[in-house]
């Protein structure tokens, strides 16, 4: 899955990233809306680590829709 599908999908599949980001609030993941940037941004907030560590969450979150 691509960030296009993802994007489109994303009112399906935010309830599977707050499973995985869990201290994303509904509000963050609502702003985030589907977008790379802004979720790699929200997740590098919430949790503090580097844009390295947070990609990498967000491969493998898109690995389990392959």
């Amino acid at each position: 899955m691509n960030w296009e599908q993802i994007e489109g999908s994303w009112a399906e599949l935010k309830g599977k990233a707050k499973q995985k980001w869990g201290k994303l609030t509904d509000d963050e993941l609502e702003a985030a809306g589907g977008k790379k940037e802004e979720l790699l941004g929200q997740i590098r907030r919430r949790y503090g680590i580097t844009r390295e560590g947070a990609e990498k969450q967000l491969d493998e979150f898109l690995k389990a829709f392959k």
